[in-house]
């Protein structure tokens, strides 16, 4: 008796921490909406999915800006640029922080984090 006991409780446990796994976090996407800095890389988002990158230490101006499309789906940012030679580049990444002044996340291939604040 004491044996099923005991077994009966070591399975309520491992069922009970299994399923207390942490939720992926979500992060409200209008937050996202207008042009972000990291030193002179820039980041412009609008509200209807599409966006624009440019640095200008490669001498870029907002104007010859690379266009993309975006989703961010809970902590998912998926960005999909569009090359003016014709194609696609997919580029994805976690968000660990977004807020109206912040945005940090990290690339899912080499997990390189990136911190922007926002400018306008």
């Amino acid at each position: 008796m004491k044996r099923a006991l005991l077994f009966f409780a070591v399975l309520s446990a491992a069922i009970l921490f299994n399923s207390c796994e942490k939720e992926e976090d979500e992060f409200d996407e209008t937050l996202l909406y207008g042009k972000w800095r990291s030193g002179t890389l820039y980041y412009k988002y609008l509200s209807n999915n599409t966006g624009s990158t440019w640095d200008t230490k490669d001498d870029v101006t907002e104007n010859e800006a690379q266009q993309f499309t975006w989703t961010l789906v809970k902590s998912e940012l998926r960005q999909i640029h569009i090359m003016t030679m014709g194609g696609n580049v997919p580029k994805t990444y976690t968000v660990t922080k977004l807020t109206a002044t912040a945005l940090e996340y990290k690339d899912v291939v080499d997990n390189r984090s990136y911190s922007f604040t926002k400018v306008d």
